[in-house]
């Protein structure tokens, strides 16, 4: 894990704020000139601290009205086993994201589709067919609440 101080968790603090935010922009906003400030913007890249940019998109105006959190439950509880239904669960561009959880079930995925009947040929014809499946449990969500914010990230000042 790479070691980060207050300027890192000040930079990314701002990336997350505002991704579109020139290098000048947040070389003042976190009072470092811009050549030390794109260096340390680098280098969290190359250390993987920053995975990547994209947009945050409205899920209802581009279509995608129907977002549903899927429990599954896998038999054969091996490493191999997991390993499979994991390579298989990435396959499938309706799962945006995808946890290994403790509880009732293995593991919760977030699927988002533009109604119910593209949910049922997803359930059917993907999360069914998935190796190891025995049990899938769905639950609609209503509303959305609070969806991708920022992390809370610490100041990394030493204590």
């Amino acid at each position: 894990m790479p070691k980060l101080d207050e300027f890192d968790f000040a930079i990314l603090s701002a990336l997350q704020a505002n991704g579109r935010a020139t290098n000048v922009e947040i070389a003042n906003s976190v009072h470092l000139s811009p050549s030390p400030c794109l260096r340390r913007i680098r280098n969290l890249e190359e250390e993987g601290v920053i995975r990547g940019y994209r947009a945050d998109l409205d899920r209802s105006k581009v279509g995608l009205g129907l977002t549903v959190f899927v429990e599954m439950k896998v038999g054969g509880h091996n490493k191999d086993s997991a390993n499979r239904f994991q390579e298989a669960l990435a396959e499938v561009p309706e799962v945006i994201s995808c946890y290994m959880i403790s509880g009732s079930a293995d593991f919760l995925a977030e699927v988002v589709v533009e109604d119910l009947q593209a949910y049922e040929r997803v359930l059917s014809d993907k999360l069914l067919t998935l190796p190891f499946v025995i049990d899938i449990r769905s639950n609609f969500a209503i509303r959305a609440v609070k969806t991708g914010g920022p992390l809370k990230l610490p100041d990394g000042r030493k204590k």
